[in-house]
């Protein structure tokens, strides 16, 4: 049961989002002038019907819906010298399913299920925590490019530029970004770190350097609390042309897990249960985008890569993942833009060897990958074709198909994000009973910018299950999720 003190934090953190806006939209007649250095409030707000339609099982009930919303408000100030933000969340869950967790190995069904078991039970859920809290010091250095943020906060790897370049801007944002690293803003509640961050930017690179403490969130209302998951984080990034239209970056990422968590990976239980050693896991990787003229209209090609070493607990661990694709926008009155990639990454073929060989998503944001998250990129095999259209300058619409297979048949077919309590790993693994088919996936979402302030989205989904989700699932049929979300910001 959510205690008295949590609802009292919920309507009086609703109470001061209310009244900053109304502050904020009218201040007191008496106000000063607008000080050199505004103090500045920000409030976005977000709702999401959510419906879900898992696989088919008897022993429970993976239809359902649910309604969500997480309402952010901050409150900072930027100087010459130096800036601070402070940021509350309040994330709200209502009509959690009650009877979508069967027995393993078929485990929650969705995303509904998670926040269910996450807080405490709750069918309806709130919470209120400090989503940031920082301070930046900028213009440090002889020449003054480089940038200093301790506190609380947020990080995408990946997303350390932000390209003037359209295209090369939606690559990285929908393409390379949250990989390895990320906010989890899908979910209600996200992520953030309890760290230090140092920026030096010029206008050809960038440096960038985190060390952090990932703080619990993603399905748990509760994002105060720190835990024993460490990251540090480093990466160059570099333009390729004076127009800015390709880069290159190279990145390393050392990932600490502490936590004695019982571990997801292809061993028997009994070996997993007796491992409770910590995990330390060193990635090295990077990409390459370029955008350029072809013919009547514009090409792209993206190159990902990495590889990771490390021990997984009272294993040795080796992996790696690999990713290509390529893009033609042609000048055409609905502005289409035809894509197709492939991605791969390892999986284990020996639950046996004292090796483990499954490449590891770190904490990601997976539904950047996984529009419809029911796998993510471990132990993956996924081909896909893509097309966006734009039709107009406020709307934006999306159709994707995958085709998806397991990376290696003798290991698990996963999904999940990361870690995000303490006692629960954060990843799911489910036998794929020696096959690699997963699924072939479809959907379509169309996105209505309708004013500077206020946008619109929809998404539809559908996965046509294959062999190895049959191994779990052997009624298993398709799935779907669909969800209608409203965004307002200011």
């Amino acid at each position: 049961m959510q205690s008295s003190s949590s609802k009292l934090a919920a309507v009086l953190a609703l109470c001061l989002i209310s009244a900053g806006a109304a502050w904020a939209q009218n201040p007191p007649a008496d106000s000063p002038p607008a000080a050199k250095f505004p103090i500045k409030v920000t409030l976005q707000v977000r709702l999401r019907l959510e419906s879900w339609d898992w696989f088919d099982t008897p022993l429970a009930d993976g239809t359902y819906e649910y309604f969500a919303s997480q309402v952010r408000l901050g409150i900072g100030q930027d100087r010459e010298s130096w800036e601070w933000q402070i940021e509350l969340a309040q994330p709200t869950l209502l009509g959690l399913p009650d009877n979508a967790i069967a027995p393993a190995p078929q485990g929650q069904l969705g995303m509904g299920p998670s926040y269910f078991a996450a807080n405490d039970s709750e069918r309806n859920v709130a919470g209120v925590f400090p989503k940031q809290a920082f301070v930046r010091l900028k213009g440090l250095g002889s020449d003054r490019p480089s940038r200093l943020r301790l506190g609380r906060f947020e990080l995408i790897e990946g997303a350390e530029t932000t390209p003037k370049d359209a295209t090369l801007a939606a690559l990285k944002r929908e393409r390379i970004a949250h990989r390895l690293i990320g906010n989890f803003a899908f979910s209600h509640v996200g992520r953030s770190f309890d760290g230090v961050e140092y920026v030096r930017s010029t206008p050809a690179a960038n440096f960038t350097a985190m060390a952090g403490r990932v703080t619990q969130g993603v399905f748990d209302t509760h994002g105060s609390i720190d835990l024993d998951v460490d990251a540090i984080y480093g990466a160059y990034t570099r333009a390729l042309h004076k127009q800015n239209t390709g880069e290159w970056r190279a990145f390393v990422l050392h990932y600490h897990d502490g936590r004695g968590a019982l571990k997801v990976d292809n061993r028997p239980l009994a070996a997993r249960q007796a491992d409770r050693r910590n995990i330390r896991l060193t990635t090295l990787g990077g990409h390459y985008l370029d955008v350029f003229p072809a013919g009547r209209g514009r090409a792209d090609v993206l190159l990902w890569g990495a590889w990771q070493f490390g021990d997984w607990g009272a294993l040795d661990h080796r992996a790696g993942a690999g990713a290509v694709e390529v893009g033609y926008q042609p000048a055409w009155t609905l502005k289409p833009w035809f894509r197709l990639g492939y991605f791969r990454s390892s999986g284990d073929g020996n639950p046996a060897d004292g090796e483990h060989n499954t490449f590891f998503q770190v904490l990601p944001t997976p539904r950047i990958y996984a529009r419809f998250p029911f796998f993510n990129l471990m132990n993956n095999e996924d081909a896909f074709a893509e097309l966006i259209l734009r039709p107009h300058a406020k709307v934006t619409l999306r159709s994707d198909l995958h085709w998806l297979r397991l990376g290696n048949a003798r290991d698990l077919w996963y999904l999940g994000g990361g870690a995000f309590q303490d006692t629960t790993f954060g990843y799911a693994g489910r036998p794929s009973g020696g096959r690699k088919s997963l699924a072939t996936m479809a959907d379509v979402s169309a996105d209505w910018k309708v004013n500077s302030q206020v946008s619109l989205t929809f998404y539809l989904g559908g996965a046509f299950s294959r062999s190895a989700i049959a191994a779990s699932y052997p009624k298993a049929g398709n799935g779907r999720l669909s969800y209608l979300e409203l965004n307002w910001r200011r």
